[in-house]
């Protein structure tokens, strides 16, 4: 991936996931839209081994959807 194709609020929204900043929603969403973008799999390997837990675990899709938003859904 270039990294002129960053979205512009990637390196923002990385700091405050790393600084624990994101609840539970912001959290799934950070990653549906890291794997919906494909930076999930060449951001650090952390990232990665992330997204795959949360689409193993039924909580984002494969191509980034959340599915589990912690209120019944």
């Amino acid at each position: 991936m270039n990294p002129a194709n960053y979205p512009a609020d990637l390196a923002d929204r990385l700091f405050a996931f790393e600084t624990g900043e994101l609840d539970e929603k912001e959290t799934l969403q950070f990653f549906a839209d890291l794997v919906a973008s494909g930076w999930a799999w060449h951001l650090e390997g952390l990232y990665g081994r992330m997204a795959a837990s949360l689409i193993e675990g039924g909580f984002i899709s494969e191509d980034g959807e959340v599915i589990w938003r912690g209120d019944g859904c």
